[in-house]
């Protein structure tokens, strides 16, 4: 059983949701205006949180973005947008999943215990990755290169972290999106492209001159040490 907060403003959908969600087990708690549901996320620690994104006082990303400055509970968007883009920019901004409207209590079920799967899989203690000096610790979500505290958002670290369990492999961008990002491949691979840069920057490397990122024309990107 989870304990489930609905963000949804619609009455009849978080009705319908807490009503067939309960019936699966789950404790359901909700709320309809992005503000008390930011309120309840953060007092109230539910284990996963199910966001509208079209909310009356809030968009349901800039909610995200909120709730991700302050928490780690898992997050899986429940809109009626179906672009493409949006998906891409809800899973940038920190959400663990995406369902689009309208869609079944089962597959809502579903997707909440596959990221409460992943999300105890993280938390029972992944040990720290080591590659050169770029060291990462799982459960914390820090890097750390050369001693130096690195400032990466949570889709950066999720990237980084990701090519570090596979060091000197190299990992398509069609695979990264779909790991990563949990979405769809198509002209979305540019957030790949957009975030790898970002990377190097921080890394204090660039595509021309890489030590740690190296991209493979036309195969993927791999993450290196640069002492070998």
């Amino acid at each position: 059983m989870a304990q489930v907060l609905l963000i949804e403003d619609d009455p009849k959908i978080r009705t319908h949701l807490a009503r067939a969600l309960g019936e699966q087990g789950h404790a359901i708690a909700s709320a309809r205006t992005a503000m008390s549901g930011l309120s309840q996320a953060v007092e109230d620690r539910p284990d996963v949180v199910v966001l509208d994104l079209g909310l009356p006082d809030l968009d349901g990303r800039e909610v995200l973005r909120m709730l991700r400055a302050v928490s780690r509970v898992p997050v899986i968007v429940a809109t009626a947008r179906d672009d493409e883009q949006e998906i891409v920019r809800a899973l940038d901004a920190g959400a663990d999943d995406y369902v689009i409207k309208p869609f079944g209590a089962a597959q809502l079920d579903a997707r909440i215990r596959a990221v409460l799967r992943r999300s105890r899989q993280e938390e029972a203690g992944d040990p720290a990755l080591v590659v050169g000096g770029l060291r990462l610790e799982p459960r914390s979500r820090e890097a750390v290169l050369d001693g130096v505290p690195l400032d990466l958002s949570p889709k950066e670290f999720d990237l980084l972290h990701y090519l570090a369990q596979r060091p000197g492999e190299v990992i398509t961008k069609r695979e990264l999106l779909t790991e990563v990002w949990r979405a769809v491949y198509g002209r979305a691979d540019k957030t790949v492209d957009v975030h790898l840069s970002w990377l190097r920057r921080k890394l204090g490397e660039t595509a021309q001159e890489p030590r740690y990122l190296h991209t493979v024309r036309g195969v993927g990107v791999k993450l290196v040490d640069p002492g070998r």
